[in-house]
């Protein structure tokens, strides 16, 4: 019997949600097992609930690892805005946006012409991914095709849920990392008849942002989602006010940045936009209406000098839009999720609405899948979901351990790990139930 179908399962302290808090309330959606059992085979959840309930359900046999008091088991986190050919360039010091493009992201970039560097990097990406607890994330690849077939690869290779696609860009941009609308929808089409669907795979349709393709290319890009639907689209939006005052003045025609990416068909189900800072109410209202998703990047908002984004005003209760988490990698500083939840909470915090840490583990966990449309597949513990999972040290460094002596309840102690925990926090990553990753 293989590794794969046998039985297996974790014990200890677990949470997960059954819904959107933000909509739904904490009481309703956020399930929190003292001592827990979490059973996989074949990839999938089995059984989850108290261990004293779960442990005589067990198939004979089944090999149960126990954390221990200490520890929290989570679903596994998901990324929904990383670039992984930036993971050379993380940072980097001194300019905003634009200027950072051109000074620090085009010249990296540029190396991945190399198929073996190219390799070097996909590699030490998902080894950092998973270090931190990373089993889902949606990447942006350089625009050489070949990027994303060595980091699909690679994923395959650990049986991760990944969605991924190659850059598309055609202006704006070094003419060496330029492709053409023609080229961009050939190698996106070889690509999506390779890998989408392909295991635990999904292709995303990615122009970088509208200021590097031409009105021909983002037409393409919106005819190849037309014909296949089921594809995700990445692409980034009002990240910062120089780019929103820059696409008035490429796209005067249009009015408003969402209007842009709407005009080409690129604004529907399965979107994720990236950053969404300064987008406004008509635009929310349109995503809200599209059923699209905004990702959440505070490490690189914070870091690039970008803005606040508002959380709470995304996902008011009237047009609420599907909100996820990036790390944003390279602008963003951290791998760590529990780190980029520190920053979301001070982003929250200068917008004057605070953000529960419980409502922050949704956001990383169900909330983030919620955004890339795979809510029914990872990003909760329940029977019948993908047995991805990782599983924290509640007392990671003595700092937090000291902490902790403190900490009055769960909700406290959940918020001590997001403050203070990084990346030493992950004791174990579990992908498709396979161990991946052990401190």
């Amino acid at each position: 019997m293989s590794s794969l179908s046998r039985p297996t399962a974790l014990r200890g302290p677990a949470l997960t949600f059954s819904g959107d808090p933000f909509r739904d309330g904490l009481d309703r959606t956020m399930v929190h097992e003292p001592d827990a059992i979490v059973a996989m085979q074949d990839g999938h959840i089995t059984h989850f609930g108290p261990a004293a309930r779960i442990a005589p359900l067990l198939p004979p046999g089944t090999e149960i690892r126990d954390f221990g008091k200490d520890a929290l088991i989570s679903a596994g986190f998901v990324d929904t805005h990383v670039h992984f050919p930036q993971t050379p360039m993380i940072a980097s010091f001194g300019t905003q946006l634009l200027d950072w493009l051109e000074r620090y992201t085009f010249p990296t970039e540029l190396k991945f012409a190399d198929r073996t560097y190219t390799r070097q990097v996909t590699r030490r990406f998902l080894q950092e991914s998973l270090r931190n607890g990373i089993t889902t994330s949606c990447v942006y690849c350089t625009v050489h095709a070949h990027s994303a077939d060595i980091l699909f690869e690679e994923a395959e290779a650990l049986g991760l849920r990944l969605a991924a696609g190659k850059v598309l860009m055609d202006c704006n941009a070094p003419e060496a990392l330029r492709d053409t609308a023609q080229s961009a929808y050939d190698d996106s089409l070889a690509l999506i008849r390779k890998w989408h669907g392909r295991g635990r795979l999904l292709y995303a349709i990615t122009p970088r942002f509208a200021c590097t393709s031409s009105r021909e290319q983002l037409a393409v890009a919106g005819a190849l989602w037309r014909e296949h639907p089921d594809c995700l689209m990445q692409t980034h939006i009002a990240e910062t006010e120089a780019e929103v005052a820059w696409i008035k003045e490429l796209f005067p025609e249009r009015s408003s940045y969402l209007d842009v990416y709407d005009h080409y068909g690129l604004c529907r189900k399965r979107a994720v936009f990236g950053h969404g800072i300064w987008l406004g109410d008509d635009e929310l209202q349109r995503l809200h209406e599209a059923d699209a998703a905004i990702a959440h990047c505070p490490t690189s908002n914070f870091f690039l000098g970008s803005g606040m984004f508002d959380i709470t005003r995304a996902i008011r209760a009237d047009r609420p839009v599907r909100v996820g988490l990036g790390t944003d990698i390279g602008a963003g500083t951290s791998f760590s999720i529990l780190q980029t939840l520190n920053e979301a909470y001070k982003a929250a915090q200068l917008n004057r609405h605070p953000l529960s840490a419980a409502h922050a583990y949704y956001l990383a966990t169900r909330g983030s899948a919620a955004a890339m449309h795979l809510e029914d597949k990872v990003g909760s513990i329940a029977p019948g979901m993908e047995a991805d999972l990782v599983v924290l040290d509640m007392r990671s460094t003595p700092l937090i351990a000291f902490r902790m002596d403190e900490a009055r309840d769960f909700a406290e102690q959940l918020f001590i790990q997001m403050i203070l925990g990084d990346d030493r926090a992950v004791q174990a990553t579990y992908v498709a139930g396979r161990p991946a990753y052990a401190r």
